[in-house]
């Protein structure tokens, strides 16, 4: 391979999108060195359940000709990329992570899918994912753990693991993901690239093929990268109302993400947490952290400690568990019925749900309105919340820690958690960028967190932080 064709491996997608249109490169070139990558590194990884080349060659050859016939080309023409395996695609392998449906095809594509098509990007697989999403690190019976491209022996995080695997270790520039509970940002966060969830609602969800239909959903789909300019195109794909998903949409069409992004930070107000009142943090991620956070005066915000503070960690934990759990029964109590199959996470989380009572969750649900309101009334201060992304760097599969910083957690498989799934449960815009490395050479990320509907700024104090301390030239060793 040469080199201007493994350095493709490591070109931004708004990049290889400009090339492509000035007959630089092919979209075929693109895609053939993509799925290059994925036949070497994938059996390390096990960042792909499914690879579908022949259908992606069709797709890249269709952009290619566009190119040389003039045709207007789309946001992301020609540029390769992957759908989290807990999104319908028609055609192609659909398990949801779930050893029950390890057969199962897609029968439709999800709208999110359809977007990303409509963009013109070259999808080239299904990627893993932990059973159902159901926890933050990507295990599930279909193989091999997920894992990370900086130490392969540690966790990608989940429950878009494969998404952040892949982007990390330079298959794609960027991936479609989802973020229940911190989905896309735990990966980004481990795996050393950029996420965002975006406002609850902002990106519509329907699909026949996934349980989209339920009041409140905490789930978001959005986009994992390298840079924040290509995050910014993708989400911009992805937004906007539907007619097909007008449930819990919101109907505005949603702002110019791209014109955002280089309106820098000076004026902000920005509050930074260092363990939002008390929860366990590594002194690895701590300081890390609060020097990233110290850098945004450097570029003209002020940044103040005003104590954000969460009940406890317990209480915080429970209220998530209490809905999430019931929920997961309500639209999935099926799958018990082969429970056999199950992961033990997701049958001990279908369990639970199933035991919750109506008193148990009607008063979860008036705690989370009062937990909505102190986000909404801090954020009256406030432009921007920085935090940590996650309590630790990535640790060894399976081996989820149950201290943290001489600290004991809640619950072991959430412990590293309890910077993400409360902004789920708010609603907020929030997103991960790579703030520097631990020190045995593992990512850590850095959590910005806006206010309701406030992509924007979330989005250019992102592009501002990658330009003042930029990220994208780190490579994981072997995978260069």
């Amino acid at each position: 391979m040469s080199d201007a064709i493994a350095e493709l491996a490591w070109t931004p997608a708004h990049r290889l999108r400009e090339m492509i249109a000035k007959r630089e490169i092919s979209p075929v070139e693109v895609t053939q060195a993509a799925l290059d990558r994925i036949d070497k590194f994938n059996s390390q990884l096990n960042a792909y359940l499914a690879v579908i080349p022949e259908e992606a060659l069709e797709t890249a050859r269709a952009a290619e000709q566009a190119v040389m016939d003039g045709d207007e080309l789309r946001p992301l023409h020609g540029v390769p990329t992957s759908i989290k395996d807990l999104e319908p695609m028609k055609g192609v392998r659909f398990t949801s992570g779930s050893l029950i449906y390890t057969d199962r095809i897609a029968a439709e594509d999800s709208l999110a899918v359809t977007r990303i098509k409509d963009a013109g990007a070259v999808i080239l697989g299904k990627t893993n994912t932990s059973e159902y999403g159901h926890i933050g690190t990507n295990e599930n019976r279909l193989g091999d753990a997920c894992r990370n491209p900086w130490n392969t022996e540690r966790t990608s995080g989940a429950s878009s693991g494969g998404a952040g695997s892949s982007v990390a270790a330079g298959i794609t520039p960027l991936a479609q993901g989802s973020d229940g509970a911190g989905s896309i940002r735990i990966p980004a966060g481990l795996c050393g690239v950029y996420g965002i969830k975006a406002t609850q609602g902002r990106v519509p969800r329907y699909s026949a093929g996934i349980d989209s239909w339920h009041w409140f959903n905490y789930s978001n789909v959005g986009p994992l990268a390298r840079d924040v300019t290509d995050a910014a195109t993708m989400l911009q794909v992805l937004a906007g109302p539907h007619p097909d998903a007008e449930h819990l949409t919101i109907q505005e069409d949603p702002p110019d993400f791209i014109a955002a992004l280089g309106r820098g930070v000076k004026g902000l107000r920005i509050a930074y947490s260092p363990d939002l009142g008390g929860v366990a943090v590594d002194p690895d991620v701590r300081e890390v952290v609060g020097k990233a956070a110290l850098s945004f005066e450097e570029m003209g915000a002020t940044v103040e400690e005003p104590g954000f503070k969460i009940d406890s960690p317990e209480a915080m934990f429970d209220l998530l568990m209490t809905i999430w759990r019931c929920r997961t029964f309500t639209t999935n109590g099926h799958l018990l019925e082969q429970r056999e199959l199950l992961t033990d996470y997701l049958r001990d989380g279908l369990e639970g749900g199933q035991r919750v009572t109506g008193e148990e969750l009607w008063d979860a649900y008036s705690k989370l309105e009062f937990y909505r309101h102190y986000v909404q009334e801090f954020f009256k201060d406030y432009d921007l919340l920085l935090t940590p992304t996650l309590a630790t760097p990535a640790f060894k599969v399976g081996e989820h820690p149950d201290v943290i910083g001489g600290q004991s957690v809640p619950d072991k498989l959430w412990g590293f958690t309890p910077f993400t799934y409360p902004f789920n449960m708010c609603g907020n815009p929030a997103a991960t960028a790579p703030a520097g490395f631990s020190s045995d050479g593992l990512p850590i990320g850095l959590h910005i967190v806006g206010r309701w509907g406030d992509e924007e700024t979330v989005l250019a104090a992102s592009k501002a932080f990658e330009d003042a301390r930029p990220w994208a030239d780190k490579r994981p060793a072997g995978f260069e």
